[in-house]
């Protein structure tokens, strides 16, 4: 196994805890360790370059490797938030580095380059990400299909007959074998092909997309799983054997709760309902993402289903890899399909390559800098699918003084990552005369203590105003965990947690924290040491099971919101909010928004590194700076709507000539009728005046 020492004495894993963090672990202990194939088992993946001999430089809207470098499957080994968050985590628990590195550069971390853990040894070329040999080397790991390396006691299943696979946190067993694997039969292909059904199950997304902590998961006290959760068979000892560790005797839903898109998505309605039957959608889901996903299907001239007639369920791929017409490679001879995957594999973060881009002309990208024009191309591409991929993602309407927000994915609204992540209401309640008597979820300015100056950043200004409304999910501690990471040495005292978002001074330390009763928590960023969910009001997917969303540790935080089903139930996929107008208010403008990372995690990145790793000790500072110069991830409007009357903007007749004077004048944003543009006539459109100039809407 190369550097990846296993670490099975009890005493050894103590000594490792209680030395400096100052660098990382050039071991993985056991603790950290997980199923599946090991690095080392099958050899080097293939470079993306490769593949794009064949598979790209044809046709950027269909082809593979176009459209798969402008995702952020392809930028994971360069996402910044990646290698900040890959800081404190290293800080946090000696060796943690393993398992970010596992998902997010696969090429390195199977070739054993994850040793030492802060990513130290990566090159270059493992910036590459999620890339196209891993996934057209996984096998299902309950061996079904093809038996991909899993040496014992590295067996992603449960041992039973059949097999249930272990699905999540990067668990994946890899074909050793020459062969691409993918959906086909008939590939007329330069390289060795095997059909597999896998490609198209949604548990192949599920390899990645359920993120779960092992440490805690094993150490401890409730395994970092919800109160309704099923017992953990759990080691709770550092240095125990492997196979009494967690993660080798129970799924990774079960324990240490990170990311549950996955487990979303399987306990809800969508992943049991064939495309073909949208029509018989509830009639709030006959649109955004559900409808995007139908039409895209219908292409296939199979009413929904697959070409090759194999029945389409509404799955991870139907929304994230949709079916064009093309062929997959630019050889003579390959088939025309009216079901190519697009492998663009688009999810909501529209930001983040302006941040790669940012970086990169400023040199400080931890790795993969020097994009190609190519590159560059391919992810700007990607931020204009990741907005329209929003849009399809939530409806509004408004009733009387209900306003209905519908959840119009297959997973949780938002899903993901989810610290820093969030989505929230902002309304904006006018009189008649168009004055703003209050605006609920407001965004904008705050100045804070920065480097011991003051900056301003933006924020969401009022985020426990009774009046806002923002959907997240925050994760913690407990105080008796706390107590058993001192005792276990990990960390002294008065290690930080929690920072003042203001003045950035330490608002909770590890000692208060332990100091407090044991089944008391508090909201930390640490996502490596977080053992508990205190809050998770996002919106549940259409159907979620409450019996299954329970198994997997993905229920709502209270479980009592959207309609409390209790077992044997299902949770509401809509909220329904009463609006509360002020007085006199005549009308209001509504608009959900959604930011992929706010300045409190921004912040958090920064302060809480600190600096002991000189790999990574300016990471969070990168980050920080990266944030500050593109929109400080500027939110996005994902959908609008209104409540009362909007009034109508005055008609203002004007000459195209007299026109351009007044805008000249008034170098503002003018509104005039609309109407057929003559000379002579009136303008028939907004025009927002900047240095005399005026610029058609």
């Amino acid at each position: 196994m190369g550097k990846r020492t296993r670490v099975l004495a009890m005493g050894a894993v103590l000594l490792l805890l209680l030395t400096t963090q100052a660098s990382a672990s050039g071991e993985v202990s056991n603790e950290i360790m997980l199923p599946g194939t090991q690095p080392g088992e099958i050899g080097s993946l293939e470079s993306p370059d490769k593949c794009d001999n064949c598979h790209g430089g044809y046709n950027k809207t269909v082809e593979p490797a176009h459209n798969w470098r402008g995702s952020m499957m392809a930028n994971a080994g360069r996402d910044p938030i990646f290698w900040a968050t890959l800081a404190i985590a290293e800080q946090d628990y000696d060796g943690a580095g393993d398992l970010c590195i596992r998902c997010h550069s696969t090429s390195g971390w199977l070739a054993g380059r994850s040793t030492p853990t802060d990513g130290s040894g990566l090159l270059a070329t493992d910036a590459d990400g999620v890339d196209c040999d891993f996934c057209h080397k996984m096998t299902n790991p309950n061996g079904s299909e093809y038996l991909g390396v899993q040496k014992p006691p590295f067996v992603a299943n449960d041992g039973l007959t059949p097999a249930s696979g272990y699905y999540g946190s990067g668990m994946a067993a890899l074909w050793a074998g020459s062969e691409k694997l993918g959906p086909y039969s008939d590939p007329a292909a330069r390289h060795q092909f095997g059909q597999s059904r896998f490609h198209r199950d949604v548990d192949f997304c599920g390899t990645c997309h359920d993120v779960s902590n092992s440490v805690v998961g094993d150490l401890a006290h409730n395994n970092g799983a919800q109160e309704t959760a099923d017992p953990v068979t759990a080691s709770g000892v550092p240095g125990a054997p492997l196979t009494e560790k967690a993660a080798f005797n129970n799924f990774p839903f079960q324990y240490g709760i990170v990311e549950r898109t996955f487990s979303e998505f399987k306990a809800g309605l969508f992943s049991k309902t064939r495309v073909a039957d949208y029509p018989s959608l509830p009639a709030e889901l006959k649109g955004g993402a559900p409808k995007a996903a139908y039409e895209s299907a219908l292409t296939a001239g199979r009413g929904g289903d697959y070409e090759d007639g194999s029945p389409r369920f509404f799955s991870c791929q139907t929304c994230h890899l949709r079916p064009v017409t093309g062929t997959g490679c630019n050889k003579k001879g390959a088939q025309q399909r009216r079901d190519l995957p697009l492998h663009d594999m688009t999810g909501g973060n529209y930001w983040m390559p302006d941040v790669i881009r940012y970086l990169d002309g400023q040199g400080k990208l931890r790795l993969g800098g020097g994009l190609t024009a190519g590159q560059v191309a391919a992810i700007e591409d990607g931020k204009i699918r990741a907005m329209k991929q929003l849009s399809e993602a939530v409806s509004l309407t408004v009733t009387g003084n209900t306003l209905k927000i519908v959840n119009m994915t297959g997973h949780k609204l938002i899903s993901g990552y989810p610290e820093g992540r969030r989505m929230w209401l902002n309304v904006k309640w006018y009189d008649s005369g168009n004055a703003l008597l209050r605006e609920d979820g407001r965004y904008g300015e705050l100045a804070v203590t920065l480097d011991g100056g003051v900056a301003t950043v933006k924020t969401i200004l009022d985020p426990y105003d009774p009046n806002t409304t923002v959907y997240e999910a925050h994760y913690g501690m407990t105080g008796q965990w706390a107590r058993q990471i001192l005792d276990l040495g990990l960390h002294p005292a008065d290690y930080p947690l929690a920072f003042d978002r203001v003045s950035g001074r330490v608002s909770l330390t590890l000692g208060q924290l332990a100091a407090q009763p044991a089944s008391e928590a508090a909201e930390t960023f640490h996502f490596v040491l977080n053992n508990t969910v205190l809050k998770d009001n996002r919106i549940p997917p259409w159907g979620m099971s409450y019996d299954e969303a329970r198994k997997r540790n993905a229920l709502p935080v209270p479980a009592s919101q959207y309609g409390d089903p209790g077992p044997g139930g299902s949770y509401l996929h809509y909220h329904e909010k009463l609006l509360e107008p002020p007085a006199g208010a005549a009308y209001a403008t509504i608009s959900m928004l959604y930011q992929p990372t706010s300045w409190e995690y921004i912040q958090f990145l920064y302060l809480a590194n600190q600096g002991k790793n000189p790999f990574l000790a300016n990471e969070g500072r990168f980050m920080l700076e990266g944030w500050l110069n593109t929109g400080m991830a500027e939110p996005y409007v994902m959908a609008s709507t209104s409540w009362g009357k909007v009034p109508v903007p005055p008609a203002i007749p004007v000459t195209v000539s007299t026109f351009a004077a007044y805008a000249v004048d008034r170098k503002g944003t003018l509104t005039v009728p609309t109407s057929t543009v003559n000379a002579g006539q009136a303008v028939g459109f907004r025009a927002t005046v900047a240095g005399g100039g005026m610029a058609p809407v």
